[in-house]
């Protein structure tokens, strides 16, 4: 099809389908983005909620009158401005009467007007009744006084404003959500006072800075009593670049071992909270809460109260928890788009936006000064005439009894102007000989000074801020309060992870000498007694907590950590470790670990090196592992032992020729992972043949006993038996007693065990 206009057919236009429907779509956009979705920076509001508010004051529903019904304002709004659905009309007055919503709600509604939990459950129009609030004056009082620009309206029967004349910048008071064509606004509300004293500090200093202006616009103020998180530098990147957003956290307070949440997030709904708390619950995602109820009355909005299941619950790490993880704390998209004074949308800053709004004041003051100024020099042209008749009564009524165009004789007698003739002619008789010379002057002298003051105003830049300034700290007193959110810093909310949120009961891991591992409930198992597989036995056993993973050793030096609460019951016979590993060929398991992080234990090899590592540090995702020992040649690894103090325990080393060394654990090195140092001096030639290595290695604090079994006998020694032994840490030491020169094993008896 061609791109050329025809008009062939019989004066029919035609056009490209693609031209058609391109200006169609624009047309329709700029109609959504103008004239529904975005505010406009002069009042704050979009069309829908310019066109109530000024309907409602058509109708006489004033802060001072009577309510009326709601279905009222809403047949004036669409049938005499607003073509649209009557539901789309009344949400809006909805939304402006909700004080959840609403900083400084413009509608006063008397009925049901919804909740904070269900704000959409509010009662039809035709039960509603509604008038205009007091704050609502703020944008309506100078409305009659020359200040605002008429537009007719859809039908052209009527007209309306285009902007109301708003006496504060509503357009950060209440703020505002709205999608359009391609953009959207989200502009939170904010503290009066603030805003106000942001503005006055911005007539009185036109270069203020945005920190300058910071100092008053802390940050938004939602009509709640939520905390606000966002740190002051994402606020003020926020006012800077006119988009970002803002996190809100609930208020919660410990009432003995209940916790109360006292205050929710702006249009957070208390019951869904509670709903996802107990979802988290039956998930068994919350086994430290016992139950949940919901206070909430009339005296107090919100009062949600959390009971934890006992005294010992860390009642901030489980509200740090929530946080994350319910609306208890939520973000708000802040995108500050408005149409500015050139009637064009655009995502402003706060020194933009109060820069601009103060020029839309400035010109509204201006318009409603000159508005006055117009009405008194009418005025006082008109009292001149008048005087002139009083002063020649009875001439006057000569001429009107006689005259057959007694205007022009009037005129032309007494050099009166049109308008002052027809004052003249229109003022009643009666009215006439009652008029006293004295009032008519004196209604002059007041209506010339008024005079005098406004042309001093309209000719001084200063006097009209000063004049600004004080309009604006008048309408403080009037509909200022105190800040509703407060802002603190507070830590970064964090979930719970999976082993946090498990229980913390005793569990004794068991390992067989064929790799099959398995967990018991509680310590005090005895694994001998355990059944095991044909051909296989008992190899070790690691005692922890169910929370806590296990850290396994094998023969080659390498780490692997398991979870110990997804292992198999100690019921059956287990599974193959090989199972949730990937171990080398030919690597048997020799011991495993399972403490707090920062816990120590000491890993050797019976070449006599060894060190001290953290357990944290031998954690590792990997199903390979992570080396933490490294085998000198010939050596092998020895099982992992548990430090429980680096300063102030003792490390027992005994080598298979009968020799025994004694010195502090703090000798050795705290590493990660390695060779580590020499603990007992053994030849390398004597370790590689197998003729000399370490049979056995304990720490031991003071009050414990060392068990030495060589066959059938055993030897005890407290710590004050082993001063022969003491000996610096490499050494070979002494000696072990006839009898014990070959021993098998060393027990370590804990004090009080």
């Amino acid at each position: 099809m061609s791109d050329t206009i025809d008009y062939s057919a019989e004066g029919v236009e035609q056009l490209p389908l693609k031209h058609y429907t391109e200006k169609a779509y624009l047309d329709y956009s700029m109609y959504v983005i103008m004239d529904r979705a975005l505010p406009n920076i002069g009042d704050g509001l979009k069309p829908v909620q310019r066109r109530i508010i000024y309907a409602m004051s058509e109708l006489g529903l004033k802060a001072s009158a009577k309510h009326k019904k709601s279905a009222r304002t809403v047949g004036d709004v669409i049938g005499k401005f607003h073509p649209h659905g009557d539901s789309a009309a009344y949400e809006a007055m909805v939304l402006m009467a909700q004080p959840f919503s609403y900083r400084y709600p413009l509608v006063d509604g008397q009925g049901n007007w919804g909740s904070q939990d269900d704000p959409k459950s509010f009662a039809a129009m035709r039960y509603t009744e509604s008038k205009l609030a007091k704050f609502a004056e703020a944008l309506l009082s100078e409305l009659g006084q020359g200040t605002a620009d008429w537009l007719p309206n859809f039908d052209g029967s009527l007209e309306e404003p285009a902007v109301l004349p708003a006496r504060l910048p509503h357009v950060l008071l209440n703020g505002t959500t709205g999608i359009a064509v391609g953009m959207a606004t989200d502009i939170p509300p904010h503290n009066l006072r603030e805003v106000v004293a942001a503005c006055v500090h911005l007539l009185e200093q036109p270069k203020a800075t945005l920190d300058e202006l910071m100092e008053y616009v802390q940050g938004p103020d939602y009509p709640t009593e939520a905390e606000i998180i966002t740190p002051r530098s994402d606020i003020q990147a926020l006012y800077e670049a006119g988009r970002g957003s803002i996190k809100m956290r609930a208020v919660y307070v410990k009432e003995q071992s209940d916790i109360v949440i006292t205050a929710l997030p702006h249009q957070v709904s208390g019951s869904k909270v509670l709903e996802q708390i107990a979802q988290q619950m039956n998930a068994k995602k919350l086994p430290m809460v016992a139950d949940l109820r919901d206070e909430s009355d009339h005296e107090n909005p919100t009062r949600l109260v959390i009971v934890p299941r006992s005294n010992r619950v860390d009642v901030q790490a489980v509200m740090t928890h929530l946080f994350a993880s319910t609306d208890l704390e939520k973000n708000y998209r802040v995108n500050m788009n408005m149409i500015g004074m050139d009637d064009k949308p655009k995502v402003k800053g706060l020194q933009v936006i109060l820069k601009e709004w103060l020029s839309f004041r400035t010109a509204t003051t201006r318009r409603r000064l000159q508005y006055r100024l117009e009405i008194i020099n009418k005025r006082l042209h008109r009292l001149e005439g008048l005087l002139i008749a009083f002063l020649n009564i009875d001439e006057v009524i000569h001429i009107i009894r006689t005259e057959d165009e007694p205007k022009k004789e009037l005129m032309a007698r007494f050099g009166l102007t049109e308008l002052q003739a027809e004052y003249v002619l229109d003022t009643k008789l009666r009215q006439l000989a009652r008029l006293e010379e004295v009032k008519i002057r004196t209604e002059q002298e007041e209506l010339a000074q008024e005079r005098e003051r406004l042309e001093t105003i309209l000719g001084s830049e200063r006097r009209l801020k000063t004049l600004i300034k004080k309009e604006l700290l008048e309408a403080v007193e009037e509909f200022g309060d105190a800040r509703r959110s407060p802002i603190v810093e507070r830590e970064e909310s964090r979930a719970f992870s999976e082993t946090e949120l498990l229980s913390t009961e005793p569990l004794t891991v068991i390992m067989s000498e064929k790799g099959w591992i398995r967990a018991a409930k509680g310590h005090d198992i005895d694994p001998k007694a355990l059944s095991y597989k044909s051909g296989d036995n008992f190899s070790f056993v690691v005692k922890g907590r169910s929370n806590q993973p296990v850290v396994i050793l094998d023969s080659t030096g390498r780490a692997y950590t398991v979870a110990a609460h997804t292992l198999p019951s100690a019921r059956g016979q287990g599974e193959p470790l090989t199972g949730r590993i990937n171990a080398p060929s030919g690597a048997h398991f020799v011991g495993a670990m399972m403490g707090e992080n920062k816990q120590h234990f000491l890993l050797a090899t019976d070449a006599g090196y060894g060190f001290v590592a953290a357990w944290g540090e031998l954690q590792s995702k990997n199903r390979a592992g992570k080396t933490a020992v490294t085998l000198p040649k010939g050596g092998q690894v020895m099982p992992p032992v548990q430090v429980f103090d680096v300063n102030e325990e003792l490390l027992v080393a005994v080598s298979n020729e009968g020799r025994m060394l004694v010195f502090a654990v703090r000798d050795l090195p705290i590493m990660a992972r390695g060779k580590g140092n020499k603990i007992m001096n053994i030849p390398g030639a004597r370790v590689i043949e197998r003729v000399e290595y370490l049979v056995a290695l304990q720490v031991m604090g003071l009050g414990d006993t060392l068990v030495m079994h060589a066959g059938r006998r055993h030897l005890k020694l407290k710590l004050s038996d082993l001063e022969h032994y003491r000996g610096e840490r490499g050494r070979r030491g002494n000696k072990l007693p006839r009898g014990f020169q070959k021993v098998d094993r060393v027990e370590l008896i804990r004090k009080g065990g």
